[in-house]
């Protein structure tokens, strides 16, 4: 196979990867993302310069300047005069970007990432059933009442069951009319839906469990209790994570 005039003359080439992806300061910022978070480049210590930096990815210092504003907005670094670029504290990164959310995911040992998702979730989902008994109308009950009737039939068919199953609190979030709440559970579901470590098992038995909470839930809504929609949520969700999450830390985060 012939050689490039610049590998015969003996130049770096650059990584195989710089020369794929459309946006060159996107796939360096990714790389950057997971190596802060891993901790190659701890909070406090500052980023390799610039030339140090264009050169281990074989991209312009250009790329590496916008890559490091793009790591800015994340949260993730912060440029001082006469500093460098020094890393920040993992309180001040944003963790509903979806390179910071799914990087902390990858490298959490446990599962302490995905009880905070959880109980994210969990808070604004139980106060959105809460309000969705108050607001929801007949056409949206009877909704519910379908999508959990026909995940009774879908319970040895989880892939499916579990479209319908993000369709049922989909609906409900709809019907609290909390578009903010909604637009947050969504983002950080979308980061973890098809991951093995927060899908955990699906057999037939947690199918079936799982859905007798989705009836309480729906019998709650139905019957206009709002408090009574907010507890049934609250335990779906706890209870259903419990028995997903598996993993060798205590789910003491999940206690309140």
């Amino acid at each position: 196979m012939a050689r490039s005039p610049e590998a015969a003359a003996g130049a770096p080439v650059p990584p195989a990867w710089t020369r794929r992806p459309a946006n060159l300061a996107q796939a360096v910022t990714a790389e950057l993302v997971s190596r802060i978070v891993d901790g190659v480049h701890p909070p406090g210590t500052a980023l390799p310069p610039e030339p140090v930096l264009g050169d281990s990815f074989g991209v312009s210092r250009t790329v590496v300047r916008e890559a490091v504003k793009i790591l800015q907005e994340k949260g993730l670094v912060q440029v001082r005069q006469g500093a460098g670029t020094l890393v920040t504290a993992p309180a001040m990164w944003d963790m509903l970007d979806e390179m910071v959310l799914s990087a902390s995911i990858a490298q959490d040992d446990g599962v302490v990432i995905l009880d905070d998702l959880v109980v994210t979730r969990r808070l604004l989902e139980s106060d959105m059933a809460n309000v969705a008994a108050r607001m929801a109308d007949a056409d949206t009950v009877d909704r519910l009442r379908a999508l959990v009737d026909k995940m009774d039939t879908l319970v040895d068919d989880p892939q499916t069951y579990g479209d319908q199953d993000r369709a049922f609190h989909d609906t409900i979030m709809r019907a609290s009319g909390n578009r903010i709440a909604r637009a947050v559970v969504r983002a950080l579901e979308s980061q973890v839906v098809n991951t093995a470590r927060y899908v955990g098992q699906t057999d037939r038995a947690l199918c079936v469990a799982s859905n007798q909470g989705h009836r309480r839930v729906c019998e709650r809504i139905a019957a206009g209790d709002p408090d009574g929609a907010a507890e049934a949520m609250f335990t779906h969700i706890t209870e259903a994570w419990l028995v997903r999450r598996g993993g060798p830390s205590d789910p003491g985060r999940l206690q309140r």
